[in-house]
């Protein structure tokens, strides 16, 4: 069975998905010589924006300057191409399937204040994260994990098991 049913409408079966998005891995692979991972073309998004309003503090850091400094564009990398390819296909999937709409997901005893600044906090460590594990959950996890890197084996059990201690705290958040 390729599709579930639930009462809104259909999603892929876990398995088939799974199945696709090592397909997607492997080609990434293939097409670009790096696998999949989001929190690089988001750095070299945000390191553009930088490099237009202060071109002299990018030239000057030598951690941005690798990517950004001099005559060097940021944008031109197949991450940023991925990024905007996982924005604009999640939106059409969203469309094609009527799930798109404006709204916060939290429990009954949460503000949607609460749930926003949850979210805005969690969003800040993760990307903080993802810059120090060099590499989001989907490039550690799926990129590293695919070519067996012991790193992000390693990282991938310090997120679950982060996850699974601080879900203690925050449960009631959801109930």
């Amino acid at each position: 069975m390729l599709m579930t049913t639930t009462a809104k409408s259909a999603y892929i079966n876990p398995y088939v998905g799974g199945t696709l998005l090592g397909i997607v891995l492997f080609l990434a692979f293939l097409t670009t010589g790096g696998g999949l991972g989001a929190s690089g073309g988001v750095n070299r998004v945000q390191l553009a924006v930088v490099d237009s309003v202060a071109p002299g503090h990018v030239d000057r850091t030598a951690y941005f300057a690798k990517t950004a400094g001099g005559n060097r564009n940021p944008l031109d990398h197949p991450s940023v191409l991925m990024l905007l390819g996982t924005a604009v296909g999640g939106f059409l999937s969203g469309l094609a399937f009527r799930r798109v709409k404006l709204e916060i997901r939290k429990g009954p005893r949460i503000s949607n204040a609460t749930r926003l600044v949850m979210a805005l906090a969690g969003g800040t460590i993760m990307g903080y994260g993802a810059r120090l594990a060099r590499g989001c959950t989907s490039g550690q996890a799926l990129s590293g994990g695919a070519v067996l890197s012991v790193g992000s084996w390693a990282f991938m059990f310090a997120v679950f098991g982060g996850g699974y201690l601080l879900a203690y705290f925050v449960r009631k958040a959801w109930n």
